[in-house]
């Protein structure tokens, strides 16, 4: 087996490529709405190819991860990946760009199931709950794809040179990194099994708690600055503040995540984080002030920043169910919450304003309060990984 430091580099390597082809292809969406001449319900209907791409993928990703295991299976989605992010860049018209993006949602969801699967697998061989800081290498890789679609935008490099550039680059040193022989498990289909299982008993629960974090979440990416602007009468420069603070709460928090998870426990966690999501939502709503609202994004970001990392932990750890098929079923709720976020309080914000409106993300961080005993780790996955039989 490798050694536990070569296990966690080759993990972290793959939720940093994922992340960081997510983010240099959202640091140019301006340039591709340019490119086709695409107004707000265009990009829209864009977006939602890529969704639909991603939810597609999670039952399909889940089953090739259980029978050809998790590392096998993240190694192969990472190249597919890589290559639709360039055929973004080379689509002549908006129908082939949906239909690359389509494929890139595919592929950025599908590793999110195996890659995740993967780090069940690490999580057990290092024997430390280290779910949280992978996540934090997503958000790292999403920053500096970012950082990369500033410079290549301020350099004036054409889409597809940028592109290709970095997925060339991301692809080839990660995969090196990933390259280290891992022996996953392996499990065949169970006859009669569901291709696009829901999940259910424990893992709905597990479910419903991690879509209220994401949806918490894609609601803050998409209306924060918004929010500030039109509530607190910030500026433009300052409204993109609020989900900077909010990204950064989160980094820092799934970086201290493993020491906080040993020392207080995973259930502990999830309620406080909840508890902190409350808080940060009364701060954002009640003062209505441009320091209080950053002051609670920053309560938001350190509250979501645990719970999908202790979601998929727990699912890949569950007793009645292989980990590919039960990440799969949870982050179908997961993305889900994503997608559901930012239209629901859309709407609300139609009926009561958008200040009330985030009112409702205290409503789904109570959720996450009562429901946090969802997340506890079940006894039959105390053993160390060692002692697991292999399927």
């Amino acid at each position: 087996m490798p050694s536990a430091r070569k296990t966690w580099i080759a993990v972290a390597a793959m939720f940093a490529l994922n992340g960081g082809l997510f983010g240099t292809w959202a640091s140019r969406i301006p340039t591709v709405v340019e490119r086709h001449a695409l107004d707000g319900g265009q990009l829209g209907l864009l977006l939602l190819t890529l969704a639909a791409g991603a939810i597609a993928s999670f039952p399909l990703a889940g089953r090739a991860s259980d029978t050809f295991g998790a590392a096998r299976a993240t190694l192969v989605i990472a190249l597919a990946y890589t290559i639709a992010l360039v055929l973004i860049a080379g689509a002549p018209n908006v129908w082939l760009t949906g239909a690359a993006l389509c494929l890139f949602g595919a592929g950025h969801g599908g590793m999110d199931v195996t890659m995740n699967s993967w780090a069940g697998e690490a999580e057990r061989h290092i024997a430390k709950p280290v779910m949280s800081t992978f996540h934090a290498m997503w958000s790292l890789g999403a920053g500096v794809g970012a950082v990369g679609g500033y410079l290549a935008t301020s350099l004036e490099l054409g889409l597809m040179a940028h592109f290709a550039l970095v997925g060339i680059v991301f692809w080839a040193l990660t995969t090196w990194l990933a390259a280290i022989g891992w022996p996953s498990e392996t499990r065949q289909p169970t006859k009669g099994a569901k291709r696009f299982p829901l999940p259910h008993g424990a893992l709905f629960w597990i479910g419903l708690v991690a879509m209220c974090a994401a949806l918490g979440e894609g609601a803050i990416a998409d209306w924060s600055a918004l929010f500030l602007v039109s509530v607190t009468s910030a500026t433009q420069a300052q409204g993109a503040l609020g989900y900077a603070v909010f990204s950064a709460a989160m980094v820092v928090m799934r970086l201290l995540g493993t020491s906080v998870i040993v020392r207080l426990g995973e259930v502990n966690v999830a309620r406080i984080a909840g508890c902190s999501a409350v808080a940060g939502v009364l701060l954002a709503v009640i003062p209505a002030s441009f320091a209080a609202t950053l002051a609670g994004f920053v309560l938001l970001g350190l509250g979501y920043a645990l719970i999908m990392p202790l979601a998929f932990s727990r699912a890949a750890n569950d007793p009645d169910t292989p980990p590919g098929v039960a990440i799969a079923s949870v982050a179908t709720l997961g993305y889900g919450g994503i997608l559901i976020g930012p239209p629901l309080i859309g709407f609300t914000a139609h009926f009561i304003t958008l200040h009330y409106a985030f009112a409702l993300l205290g409503v789904l961080a109570l959720v996450i309060v009562v429901k946090a005993s969802a997340l506890g780790r079940p006894e039959s996955s105390a053993a160390p990984a060692a002692e697991r039989p292999r399927q």
